[in-house]
C-alpha cells in the first residue's frame, strides 16, 4: 500500500434516519473508489484513456500525526493520472463545466484545459453524449462523478449517455464509486416516461437511495439504453461504506450547492425551479432559503444578485420575502410543506406560480394538479407509495452495498 493514504474524510456522520429522528453513529471513514487507485491504474496502464470528470473528481489525501488527523490535501484525479504517466487523451466534462463555476443551464463549450493543455469536450453544450468522433482512439474510459441522489441532478443523466456511448463503440467503462449524500432513504413520485429529460431520464423516485455506480448497474440491468444494448462497465467500489448515515463532501458539487444542508434540502427545494418562487440563487444561501415578491411579507427577507452560479438570477435586485431553512433539522424525506406553502400564498394574489418545467421536475402532471386541488402534504405522498414499493424490489437487485430499505 502507498504511503498516500486516501480516501473521504467525514466531518459528521449519522446513524439509520427515520422521517422525523436522527442518531448519530461514530464512523471512521470511507473510501471512494477514487482512493482505489491500485485497483484501477493498471486498467489504465498502457492504454489511451478518456475521463469524465469535473471538479468533485479529488482524491483526499489524510495527514496523519500519532493517530490524530492533522490536515488534509485535495488531488484532482486527473492531475493525480498524469503523475502516474496515464496516457490521458481527452477530459469529458458535465453541466457545469470540467471546473464547476459554469451556472445551471448555461451551455459550455469545448475547450482546452489551460493547466493541463487537454482537450476539454462538453457534455453539455452542442450534444449530452460523446459522438463516434469524439470517441475515436479512446481503448478506456474512466467515470468519476460526485452525484447528490436526486432525479433531477443531471449528473446521472451524464453516465446514462457516456454507458450508451461507451456501449455502441465498445469502450469499456471503469466507475469510480461515491457516496451518495442523500443515500439513506428513498422518496418522491416515479417518473414517467412520458415526463422523461435531461432532468429525469429513468422512471425512478426523486430520491433513489443509490451510489452513482450502483445506478449504472441499474442502467444496464433494466435495459434503459437505446435498443437495450449494454455497456462494459467495471465498478470500483467504496470501502466501509455504510449507506445510513450523512457524507459531508469534499467540495461543493455544483455552484448553487455551497455546502451539505444545502445538499440535504435541494430535492425538497428543485421543485422551486418550476416556479416563480426563488431557492437563493444570487445570494450566499442557495437551497437553503426560498421566496418570492409575491409571498407574504415576513420579517426574512434577501434580495438576489449576481454571483457564482447565477450571472442572472431570478428577482435580480428586488426583494424577496420567504423563509430561512440555513437551521432545518437534517431532512430523511422529501418536505412538501414549503412548496405548497409557497403555491397558496401565491394563488392568492392570482400569480401564475408554475412554469412548463415543473412536470418535468415533478415526472407528472400529477403534483401539480394536486397542488391545484390543495391537497395535503400526506394526501400527495399516499399516491407515491405503491409504485416506490415497486422500485425499491428494482433497486435491491443492483446494490453494492448492505441496505435495509
Amino acid at each position: 500500500m502507498s504511503k498516500i493514504t486516501l480516501f473521504l474524510l467525514f466531518i459528521s456522520i449519522f446513524g439509520r434516519l427515520s422521517s422525523q429522528n436522527i442518531s448519530i453513529k461514530k464512523y471512521e471513514y470511507v473510501g471512494t473508489g477514487a482512493s482505489q487507485y491500485y485497483q484501477y491504474l493498471p486498467m489504465l496502464t498502457g492504454k489511451r484513456v478518456g475521463v469524465v470528470t469535473n471538479h468533485t473528481s479529488i482524491i483526499q489525501k489524510i495527514i496523519y500525526q500519532k493517530d490524530s488527523i492533522i490536515t488534509t490535501q485535495n488531488e484532482h484525479l486527473v492531475d493525480f493520472l498524469l503523475s502516474k504517466k496515464i496516457h490521458i487523451t481527452k477530459v469529458f466534462a458535465p453541466e457545469h463545466g470540467f471546473r464547476g463555476t459554469a451556472d445551471a443551464g448555461e451551455v459550455i463549450k469545448d475547450d482546452i484545459d489551460p493547466k493541463t493543455k487537454l482537450p476539454i469536450i462538453s457534455l453539455y453544450g452542442k450534444n449530452k453524449k460523446p459522438s463516434k468522433e469524439q470517441l475515436k482512439g479512446i481503448e478506456v474510459m474512466l467515470f468519476d462523478l460526485q452525484d447528490v441522489g436526486a432525479r433531477f441532478y443531471t449528473y446521472i443523466s451524464t453516465l446514462h449517455y457516456i454507458m450508451e456511448a461507451c456501449a455502441e463503440n465498445y469502450i469499456p467503462l471503469v466507475i469510480l464509486d461515491r457516496p451518495n449524500p442523500n443515500g439513506y432513504y428513498i422518496d418522491g413520485a416515479v417518473l414517467e416516461n412520458s415526463y422523461k429529460s435531461f432532468v429525469g431520464m429513468h422512471p425512478v423516485p426523486v430520491v433513489y437511495g443509490m451510489t452513482i455506480a450502483e445506478y449504472a448497474q441499474m442502467i444496464n440491468g433494466e435495459k434503459w439504453l437505446k435498443n437495450g444494448i449494454h455497456c462494459n462497465i467495471k465498478i470500483i467500489p467504496l470501502r466501509s461504506y455504510d449507506r445510513n448515515a450523512i457524507y459531508p463532501l469534499p467540495v461543493p458539487p455544483s455552484p448553487n450547492l455551497p455546502n451539505i444542508t444545502a445538499v440535504n434540502l435541494y430535492p425538497s427545494l428543485c421543485f422551486f425551479e418550476g416556479t416563480n418562487v426563488s431557492m437563493g440563487r444570487g445570494t450566499q444561501w442557495q437551497f437553503q432559503i426560498y421566496g418570492s415578491p409575491y409571498l407574504e411579507k415576513t420579517a426574512f427577507t434577501f434580495v438576489p444578485h449576481p454571483n457564482t452560479g447565477d450571472r442572472n438570477p431570478k428577482y435580480n435586485g428586488k426583494t424577496c420575502y420567504g423563509e430561512d431553512l440555513s437551521h432545518t433539522p437534517t431532512l430523511s424525506s422529501l418536505n412538501l410543506s414549503w412548496l405548497i406553502k409557497a403555491f397558496h400564498q401565491t394563488s392568492e394574489v392570482k400569480i401564475n406560480f408554475f412554469n412548463p418545467l415543473f412536470d418535468k421536475l415533478a415526472g407528472n402532471k400529477n403534483l401539480r394538479e394536486q397542488l391545484l386541488q390543495h391537497k395535503s402534504e400526506k394526501e400527495i405522498k399516499a399516491n407515491w407509495q405503491k409504485e416506490l414499493e415497486t422500485f425499491k424490489k428494482i433497486r435491491r437487485k443492483y446494490l453494492l452495498y448492505p441496505s435495509d430499505f
